[in-house]
């Protein structure tokens, strides 16, 4: 006897693994040449939501840091969410320098966020 399966729709996962690429300024021809894959595969996956092989979804979450807690437990909350972790990638090849007007805004957004809500 058959078991019935539901198919996971991939669309999703294909477009936040699209925007991640191209947040991290990477054509297709690149992650591509980076995986020893075809960019229609990645076009595929990106566009089409595609089922990609256990390890090429490996390999993309990883590279893109994309997390995937959110595609497949929706219902929980993320340790960290996609942007958190492109956002870690990101300040993890900054200088101290660049830390530092990093740490700057962001507690400028924090605090005016904060008068934000002391006005309303």
């Amino acid at each position: 006897m058959k078991r019935k399966v539901e198919k996971y729709d991939f669309k999703a996962l294909g477009q936040a693994i699209k925007d991640a690429r191209n947040s991290k300024e990477m054509s297709r021809n690149q992650l591509a040449d980076k995986m020893n894959i075809a960019p229609r595969y990645i076009a595929s996956i990106e566009n089409s939501g595609q089922h990609p092989s256990l390890q090429i979804f490996y390999e993309l979450v990883t590279i893109l840091d994309v997390s995937v807690d959110q595609f497949f437990f929706p219902d929980k909350e993320a340790n960290k969410s996609s942007q958190r972790r492109q956002l870690d990638s990101l300040l993890d090849e900054m200088d101290g320098k660049d830390l530092v007007i990093i740490t700057a805004t962001a507690k400028g957004i924090k605090e005016a966020k904060s008068d934000e809500r002391t006005e309303n």
